[in-house]
């Protein structure tokens, strides 16, 4: 088991202070194993067993305290008077109106509360109104590169390199030496449960909130699935999607396609990046791009047994970008195109991503856009290739696997 050093360090961070910490990201990609992986770091550094408090709401051994009143008087009977109790509620959005119950328990004292979540309704502008500002979001993805290499005792990185792009970063997934058809089996259980635990949560919302429409068309959800992997690193609009689907012979309103785009966005299988006019300095409304969660799980949605290089390695520098803690954007400079204008503390740094570098039109297209920057922030280019590696008048050209596990 991979400890995730970078996850863990930011719980250690917030650790005691009044405010409740949020994980989120797409189901086992590993914020159970993270919560028990704190647990342990509490328990080594003098907290005792009373202290913690763990409620993992997939077990059904805790199915009745999916009742907000339940889970209140579960929890408040075992806070230790005159000591910090640690609560932990994995998987919170299986809880109706679960908001009360940690509101009511921050008011207390001593009570450091952490909450996971594998939907972004979790995080919608109504539950950050009631919680008021009173908690940080822990992102937190699959494993990276660096990650993997951990689990793994090949020594040739770039081999690695070639298996992580092809069967992805869930943590269990990465164990199954040498099986290339128990990671497909269980890629393709992770996303059918995710589907169905989805549909199921807009259900249940769906009586709540009359602007949720329901998700009810399986295949169609799926056709616009593989639709979206299979344009990584292209742009992509509502419209063009309804055109594609009415173009083999069903018609679609863009307002269902949007509603179904919404039902894969909020568990975290896609992520959309908008586009920023670099010159202009401000966001573009149309036509953004979709990264998705896992590589490998993109290679389940697509059923190919080979697919685009160069989008497969950009989907990855941006889930990296993400894990370092960047806001990043597709950059547009007139004609041109920028990857990724990532942005950090105020400071920008500019990527560019392609698969090789050694064709000379190559080489030219990819530099264009960087040196037709006029500001001084950092620019550079990811590449798998190691022939073209350098400094051309200030814009690097690094290679992909030494930049994914450069600390």
């Amino acid at each position: 088991m991979v400890q995730r050093k970078e996850y863990l360090n930011q719980l250690i961070k917030w650790k005691d202070d009044n405010i409740i910490k949020v994980i989120t990201g797409i189901r086992r990609c590993g914020k159970s194993t993270l919560l028990k992986q704190f647990q342990a770091k509490l328990l080594e550094n003098g907290i005792s067993e009373e202290q913690i408090v763990f409620v993992n709401f997939e077990d059904l051994e805790f199915e009745k305290l999916q009742d907000y009143g339940e889970l209140y008087r579960y929890v408040s009977d075992r806070l230790q008077p005159g000591k910090m109790t640690y609560v932990f509620l994995d998987e919170i959005q299986n809880v109706d109106n679960y908001e009360k119950v940690v509101n009511s328990l921050q008011l207390k004292e001593n009570v450091d509360i952490y909450i996971t979540g594998s939907n972004a309704y979790l995080l919608s502008s109504e539950l950050s109104t009631k919680l008021s500002g009173r908690y940080i979001e822990i992102k937190m993805l699959p494993l990276s590169f660096a990650e993997y290499c951990e689990l793994k005792s090949l020594e040739n990185k770039d081999e690695l390199f070639a298996e992580y792009m092809r069967n992805g970063g869930f943590p269990y997934a990465v164990t199954m030496e040498d099986s290339e058809e128990k990671i497909n089996m269980y890629l393709e259980g992770i996303y059918n449960t995710i589907v169905i635990k989805d549909i199921e949560e807009r259900q249940k919302r769906k009586e709540k909130d009359p602007n949720k429409r329901k998700i009810t068309d399986i295949a169609l959800l799926n056709n616009i699935a593989k639709f979206l992997a299979g344009s990584i690193g292209n742009p992509v609009s509502v419209k063009s999607i309804a055109d594609y689907i009415t173009s083999s012979g069903r018609k679609i309103s863009q307002n269902t396609v949007d509603d179904y785009i919404s039902a894969l966005i909020e568990p975290y299988i896609f992520y959309p990046v908008e586009r920023y006019d670099v010159q202009g300095k401000q966001l573009l409304k149309s036509n953004r791009k979709m990264y998705i969660a896992d590589t490998g799980l993109r290679r389940h949605i697509l059923s190919r047994s080979s697919y685009d290089l160069g989008f497969t390695l950009e989907n990855i520098v941006y889930l990296e970008l993400f894990r370092r803690g960047y806001k990043t954007n597709v950059g547009k400079l007139g004609n041109l195109e920028v990857d990724f204008v990532a942005e950090k503390n105020g400071q920008k740094q500019y990527f560019q991503v392609t698969a090789s570098m050694m064709e000379q039109t190559t080489f030219e297209r990819e530099m264009k856009p960087l040196q037709n920057i006029s500001d001084n922030y950092p620019k550079t280019v990811i590449t798998l290739d190691r022939f073209t590696l350098g400094d051309y008048d200030g814009i690097k050209v690094v290679n992909a696997v030494d930049w994914l596990l450069d600390k």
